[in-house]
């Protein structure tokens, strides 16, 4: 038996939410308003008194799943590891499918983001390249080859 029906979103918590936004809006995801959470809900889910959360839902052009952006302005959120490895455990990055790699590479880092290592191919399908955005997160941007 699945009790899952769908895959809904995946959820990052950041310090600068408007950086972390502008990053993925300037790639091509769409951005819903910015709401303010807290109270009750709030609490019971993530176990923490008193908090309050600002959040952004981004999505893909197309639809299907979306990212969602926290950022806490109760309590303060914690330090993540902004220069972590790509083998260090934990969610290590958000991967895309893009049209152009070598032009989405080319716009992060005259944005000032930088590759983690370079632009691989596998087996003459995909090209792919890890990009170190805002924060530290790890985004696997990867073009489809051939058909």
């Amino acid at each position: 038996m699945s009790f899952i029906q769908r895959f809904d979103h995946i959820g990052i918590t950041v310090a600068d939410i408007d950086a972390v936004t502008a990053f993925f809006v300037g790639l091509g995801l769409e951005a819903d308003g910015k709401m303010a959470v807290e109270g009750e809900f709030l609490d019971t889910v993530i176990g923490t008194t008193g908090a309050a959360t600002e959040i952004v839902m981004l999505r893909a052009p197309g639809g299907g799943t979306t990212l969602e952006l926290s950022s806490f302005t109760r309590p303060q959120h914690l330090p993540g590891s902004a220069s972590a490895p790509a083998n260090e455990l934990g969610l290590r990055n958000v991967a895309f499918e893009v049209k152009d790699l070598q032009a989405a590479v080319e716009h992060v880092t005259a944005d000032g983001y930088s590759l983690v290592g370079g632009i691989g191919e596998f087996e003459g399908s995909w090209r792919m390249a890890y990009v170190r955005g805002p924060e530290g997160i790890i985004v696997s941007l990867a073009q489809r080859l051939g058909n």
